[in-house]
């Protein structure tokens, strides 16, 4: 299994790297809508494991237009003009988030309303369709305007990558070197606090290694990635939560040694927002 993990990642990386570091926004926006898609749809097999149907199609387009929205709000934080496209006419302003998830609720209304399926499913679809929408598209298309900032933006997207794989991979080691007090046993046995400090400790040696590349503080980037980590461990246990709802032991088989998408990427759906809103919130100096 170890050399199946490491084989897809020395595959993975290079691919991923080059995307976030030599191409633009819109090709990262289009690499994060297939991520999104895929991993949208192992979500949706989960609910079918349980019973919940989702509206696979729709919740699956809303997704993208979350994704396009961030798109346009980014590239507008490069250009002076304010000028938009939707559908091939300017609208002026970048439509908001809160569009795509308005469209979302009417479409979901009318589902609902008149959808051929029995009655009694309709809670569940509506709740598995916007659970996907709010817990996966929307946290993860933050990676756009992220990697969209100035000057900066591909190196911290880089970043927030690069926590992620480090956590991963000591938290995978050291849990099974020396790992033996359960970190949270009802939902992901394997897991120890052992792998949990050792996951925190390799983040905060890529922030260090990022401090030569990254003109920000030091302070602000070992914060930046303690706090990714956390909220990246989260998001991993949020995603085992899900498989042990479903009663399954990975999300997908897509990739060898890991599962499927949405088990390769559940740290990187929490660590990615955090690490922007703390740049908004925090805003520290980018030298």
């Amino acid at each position: 299994m170890t050399w199946k993990r490491v084989a897809t990642a020395l595959v993975l990386i290079p691919i991923v790297v080059a995307i976030v570091l030599f191409t633009n926004t819109a090709v990262v926006a289009i690499a994060t809508s297939i991520i999104t898609v895929l991993a949208l749809w192992e979500y949706f097999a989960l609910g079918d494991a349980i019973g919940h149907r989702a509206y696979r199609l729709w919740t699956t387009f809303c997704a993208l237009l979350l994704i396009y929205f961030q798109f346009l709000n980014a590239y507008d934080s490069r250009v002076s003009q304010r000028i938009h496209f939707l559908f091939g006419w300017p609208i002026g302003e970048p439509p908001s988030l809160q569009w795509a998830v308005f469209l979302f609720v009417l479409g979901l209304t009318m589902f609902t309303l008149w959808t051929k399926r029995a009655l009694v499913e309709a809670l569940p679809a509506a709740g598995i369709s916007s659970s996907a929408l709010l817990l996966i598209a929307f946290p993860l298309s933050y990676a756009v305007p992220l990697r969209g900032l100035p000057r900066i933006g591909p190196r911290l997207l880089l970043f927030a990558l690069a926590i992620t794989w480090a956590a991963d991979t000591t938290a995978y080691f050291v849990g099974r070197a020396i790992g033996k007090h359960p970190l949270a046993p009802h939902i992901s046995p394997q897991k120890t606090w052992e792998g949990s400090i050792g996951s925190m400790l390799g983040s905060l040696l890529v922030a260090y290694a990022f401090s030569f590349w990254i003109r920000i503080p030091l302070p602000h980037l070992l914060i930046m990635a303690a706090v990714g980590n956390i909220a990246g461990q989260f998001g991993d246990l949020l995603e085992s939560a899900y498989k042990r709802s479903a009663g399954v032991k990975d999300s997908g088989g897509l990739l060898p040694g890991h599962g499927g998408i949405l088990d390769r990427i559940d740290a990187l759906i929490l660590c990615i927002p955090v690490i922007w809103y703390y740049l908004v919130l925090v805003n520290p100096s980018i030298r």
